[in-house]
């Protein structure tokens, strides 16, 4: 477990010598530099690939360019030593992604009929050879066999994506098919000890729920029509999580960790749309839809709306800013007291978000409301020193 901790008041208090603070720092220091040259490296790739794609336009020139790069980089790999293996990376890589990248583009653009029928085949063939080599070694470095992992992962799912599109499939089939791109992601993130990839899979995870976001002109949307039932799936997501973090090696532990406090941050989103808006329980699963091109009238919708209403659970806006207020409370203090860093932080980030909104939102021109806030703050902050102090005691 990664601890945060001042190096310069452990040599002044005499836990650490200043050669063990100096030993710390410069780790430190090599883990930061290290993950800036890698995503310098990796954004480098992704750009070249597409962009010379793109530029060449011609399926034969970008198959002829694609494996002229890939042998390149192997020779590279193959022959050269550790200083220029970062150029062998870099031209098998562009290389790899040139030929699965050009290949999945041409598909779609000439030959979009059968064009999933491919890559969902295709993608997990080149997947499973390269995680394969991943796992048992051989071929090249990891590097390269990592993201030829995840290249195959992205034409399997492309493949998935579009036919979902061409045969315009509905309803749970959806669900379930997020529900195993996000498995897959997971895996792969941890396949390759990519934690960035790990985190992805939160994408399709909530979009099981429909859980999304949006953007149009200077703004960006996030999009909830579930959000007791998308924080209960993340909620879910989140003890697993933490149960399975806790029972497993540390490198196992950290993919967990990153999938909790992605899941955390979700269910918080949703808490602020229903902090907002209330929520009407499983509406836009169970409930009755809208449509526009049949003969029911917006009236007889309304009816049917307002009936569902009556027989379902309705949390309103208030009830969800009360419950969510003290979530956050238990939440933040819990982390605290386990040191877990990435949860309390954006449980404190949420706690501040929450406070802002309902300000303007509710509580504008109530100055009472401020009145008790501030007071009730002062007796739990000192309820949770004694607890603390309770705890260290008794763990002592």
């Amino acid at each position: 477990m990664h601890t945060l901790a001042d190096t310069r008041q452990l040599t002044l208090d005499g836990i650490i010598s200043p050669d063990q603070a100096r030993i710390i720092e410069s780790r430190a220091r090599e883990a930061m530099v290290a993950m800036g040259i890698n995503t310098l490296l990796g954004a480098g790739i992704v750009a070249a690939t597409l962009g010379t794609i793109f530029w060449l336009a011609s399926a034969a020139a970008v198959a002829v360019f694609g494996s002229v790069l890939l042998g390149a980089g192997l020779l590279i790999l193959a022959r050269s030593g550790q200083v220029y293996r970062m150029f062998g990376n870099a031209a098998a890589l562009i290389g790899a992604g040139m030929l699965i990248g050009g290949a999945g583009i041409e598909l779609v653009d000439k030959y979009y009929g059968i064009a999933p029928w491919i890559m969902l085949p295709g993608g997990a063939v080149v997947a499973a050879i390269a995680g394969r080599a991943l796992l048992t070694g051989g071929l090249t470095t990891r590097f390269v066999q990592g993201a030829i992992l995840l290249m195959g992962i992205a034409l399997h799912l492309a493949g998935l994506g579009l036919l979902i599109e061409q045969w315009q499939v509905s309803g749970p089939l959806v669900a379930l098919a997020y529900g195993y791109s996000a498995v897959l992601l997971a895996l792969a993130g941890w396949a390759t000890d990519v934690r960035l990839v790990t985190a992805l899979a939160i994408v399709p995870f909530a979009q099981m729920l429909s859980t999304s976001t949006s953007y149009f002109h200077a703004a960006y949307v996030f999009m909830s029509p579930e959000t007791t039932l998308s924080i209960l799936q993340m909620s879910a997501l989140v003890a697993a999580m933490i149960w399975l973090g806790s029972r497993v090696q540390e490198r196992t532990g950290r993919h967990t960790r990153i999938l909790a406090t992605m899941g955390f941050i979700v269910a918080n989103l949703c808490a602020l749309v229903g902090s907002l808006w209330g929520d009407v329980v499983g509406q836009t699963i169970w409930g009755p839809a809208y449509d526009y091109y049949n003969d029911t009238s917006y009236e007889q919708y309304e009816a049917l709306r307002e009936a569902y209403e009556a027989k379902t659970l309705v949390i309103s806006a208030n009830v969800y800013s009360v419950l969510w207020a003290i979530a956050l409370i238990g939440i933040i203090a819990w982390a605290a007291r386990t040191n877990r860093r990435a949860l309390f932080n954006a449980g404190v980030t949420f706690a501040a978000l929450h406070a802002y909104t309902q300000m303007f939102e509710s509580f504008a021109d109530e100055p009472l409301a401020y009145v008790i806030g501030g007071f009730a703050a002062i007796p739990l902050a000192w309820g949770m020193w004694r607890l603390n102090h309770w705890l260290a005691a008794r763990n002592a």
